[in-house]
């Protein structure tokens, strides 16, 4: 819940202020890429190639850059009251999903798709309001063959877009609510359902609150614990990233977390940490092979000369 609080305060004090292009730097797979200043990101996603793209929290804009080079600019717009959470591409229609916060610390609370090539905003979708329509923040998005699955962290519930199986995109009004419940989970105060994956049919969540991950069944909501073997929970658990049997958990304090799961993902080894320069992170992707994470730094008031970078960290922890 920390993270919250420090988030909140910090969009309500931001100040805008207009993002240059970031420069290439001169190695092939720098260690660090540079965010344009003041840009306060979120989430971040790979691409086709060497291609990710990142999301600020401030106004909504969308970053592309290139890790092989390190250089990018910003390629969709903000707009006011908007802001870019949680990101997941779209491969086989090359499209970007975005969940949008909400009222409970910023952003609009949508949905929102955007052609990864031009960066034009395809569609916004109208989210049926929670139980409380005040209280509702849109976080993290995964995206399968048939729909697009978007977390709320200060509700137990998940946002369902179903995907036309002929491309197309779905009418606005097209996103139901999905219940998460089951013996295992239950919902507690401060941020909840955060980040979110998918693989074999079943959806992986991790629970802010707890340090705990839940498999989700994506037709009925039941969530059943993972079950790692007893160590202790993962705190400040943040997004997720999921390459083969690897689950990269993103925690605020400093570290990754890498989790080998079955592949019933039902249980899991826990096979270390991966640490770097890191400055409270929130999300991870793999690209080139490598994995890139990026530095919201909740802990430090977001102001238009604000440093922000993606870090690059080795796939494997030292102990793993």
């Amino acid at each position: 819940m920390r993270r919250f609080v420090v988030l909140f305060i910090a969009v309500v004090a931001f100040v805008l202020a207009p993002w240059p292009a970031t420069a290439a730097p001169p190695d092939n797979f720098p260690d660090r890429i540079n965010l344009p200043n003041g840009f306060f990101p979120e989430g971040i996603e790979s691409g086709r190639g060497t291609t990710v793209f990142v999301g600020s929290i401030a106004t909504g804009a969308i970053w592309r850059g290139d890790v092989r080079t390190g250089s990018g600019a910003v390629f969709a717009s903000g707009a006011a009251g908007r802001a870019s959470i949680g990101i997941a591409y779209e491969a086989s229609r090359n499209r970007l999903w975005v969940a949008g916060g909400g009222p409970s610390i910023a952003g609009a609370g949508d949905v929102r798709v955007y052609d990864a090539s031009s960066g034009e905003l395809l569609r916004t979708f109208k989210i049926p309001a929670p139980a409380d329509p005040n209280v509702r923040f849109l976080n993290d998005v995964t995206v399968t063959h048939d729909a697009v699955y978007v977390t709320d962290s200060f509700n137990p519930q998940l946002v369902v877009i179903p995907l036309p199986a002929n491309g197309s995109l779905p009418g606005v009004n097209a996103a139901t609510l999905l219940t998460v419940a089951g013996d295992g989970f239950v919902q507690t105060p401060g941020a909840n359902l955060n980040g979110i994956v998918a693989k074999n049919g079943a959806l992986v969540v991790a629970q802010s609150s707890t340090g705990k991950l839940f498999r989700v069944d994506p037709a009925t909501g039941t969530a059943d614990e993972v079950d790692l073997g007893g160590t202790p929970p993962l705190s400040n658990a943040d997004g997720l990233e999921l390459r083969g049997h690897l689950l990269y958990v993103v925690r605020n304090n400093n570290v990754v977390t890498v989790v080998r799961l079955n592949s019933e993902l039902t249980s899991g080894v826990v096979l270390g940490d991966i640490s770097g320069e890191l400055d409270t992170p929130s999300t991870a992707t793999v690209a080139a092979g490598r994995l890139w994470v990026v530095n919201p730094r909740f802990n430090t008031p977001p102001s238009p000369s604000t440093e922000y970078w993606i870090a690059q960290l080795p796939l494997r922890p030292e102990n793993g």
